[in-house]
């Protein structure tokens, strides 16, 4: 290698031959460096080259419109079913089981035997008591015969007739007590699950089984104390629950609580509905509706197509005229918030933010951003009262 002599001014000959190794290790980091951040710098341009000449991502999507639709004017509420007959079946009087004559599920008619429980020794009871009456009921008889002759005192023939009526109220207290060894459907209905077993031993308050009426069935719920004067009898109630798949069920306000509860500042309301196919059953939880007024024009959209945000709720919007890099005609989404109103069949009213028939994104927003390429989809068809998470 050919030795570099550098002439540094003002330098001894000495210190000049030690710089020597530090100025050639310079000079081989500034290469290497250069070349490294070169080949970086030339990577980060070809990349954005490349980027810059990519076609744009297309995001599949799904379109509706804002429509008009006439609304009517409703309180919500939730609520839930009761029969419209229903009782706990139990034992008035203790007793041992002897016969079970039904099964569980099954309907029943009024004063069809249910349960029936050992009355032997009641029975014979019955019967002495019955021959005593008939021995009380002789020696009246005897004794008011004598009484018109004169033969006995009135004062016997007093004690006669209450030792006759005595025994003829045992008499029909006894009767009582065997019937009700009898267990019988109070009304038609239809029957629970059996709660108790042949032969078991039962007090009085046991449960045997649960009795239904579901001819008809009512909505009990609550409405604030601002609506008190809105709710009337008569007034048509829809229902709506999950279990109902979907179906809506008609039926009248028929009673509006004439108080206002403490401590909620809540009025209760019950609704009565038809109920001949037995679909609707007590104890289901359901979303109630009362119709109040006259129907409004509003604007509504699916509840899929808002975005439901905490700081505020909005659509996106299907923008047309826009072009791509070479010049063909796109569509892009342009996100705008809208204020939301009452929701209803898994519609949504839209107050303000859009009008009536602009296009909007249904479906695929997560995907979206402002001015971003989409395609329409609409090759799936959602049910009109689906409803958003």
């Amino acid at each position: 290698m050919t030795e570099i002599d550098v002439d540094l001014p003002g330098a001894e000959p000495e210190k000049r031959s030690l710089l020597k190794p530090y100025l050639l290790v310079g000079l081989g980091l500034l290469i290497v460096f250069g070349g490294v951040f070169g080949w970086k710098a030339f990577v980060a341009y070809k990349t954005a080259e490349f980027m810059a000449n990519m076609p744009a991502r297309t995001v599949a999507v799904s379109s509706t419109v804002v429509e008009t639709e006439m609304w009517e004017n409703r309180i919500n509420a939730v609520g839930g079913l009761s029969a419209f007959q229903g009782v706990e079946v139990t034992s008035e009087v203790p007793g041992k089981i002897t016969a079970i004559n039904f099964e569980s599920g099954q309907p029943v008619n009024k004063g069809d035997l249910l349960v029936q429980l050992g009355d032997t020794t009641e029975r014979a009871q019955l019967r002495a008591l019955q021959a005593e009456l008939e021995a009380a009921r002789l020696d009246h008889k005897r004794t008011k015969g004598l009484v018109s002759r004169s033969a006995v005192s009135q004062a016997q023939l007093d004690r006669a007739t209450a030792t006759m009526d005595s025994l003829k109220a045992q008499v029909d207290a006894q009767a009582e007590l065997i019937s009700k060894k009898a267990i019988r459907a109070p009304f038609n209905g239809k029957l629970g699950i059996r709660q108790v077993n042949l032969g078991e031993f039962v007090s009085p308050g046991t449960e045997i089984v649960t009795l239904q009426n579901l001819d008809k069935i009512f909505a009990d719920f609550s409405v604030p104390e601002r609506f008190l004067n809105d709710v009337q009898n008569g007034q048509t109630v829809h229902i709506e629950g999950v279990a109902l798949e979907g179906e809506i069920y008609n039926g009248v306000v028929t009673a509006v609580s004439p108080k206002v509860e403490k401590t909620t500042r809540n009025v209760m309301v019950q609704a009565t509905f038809d109920n001949p196919e037995g679909t609707l059953r007590p104890g289901m939880f359901v979303q109630i509706s009362i119709v109040v007024g006259g129907a409004a024009e509003v604007m509504t959209l699916p509840q899929t197509a808002v975005s439901f945000l905490p700081y505020g709720n909005s659509v996106w919007l299907i923008v047309e005229g826009n072009k791509d890099r070479s010049g063909a005609d796109v569509l892009t989404s342009e996100s705008q918030l809208v204020q939301t109103g009452r929701i209803r069949e898994g519609r949504i009213e839209i107050i303000s933010g859009v009008e009536a028939g602009t296009r909007v994104v249904n479906t695929g927003q997560m995907k979206l951003r402002n001015g971003q390429f989409i395609s329409i989809n609409n090759s799936v068809e959602l049910p009109r009262n689906i409803v958003a998470p």
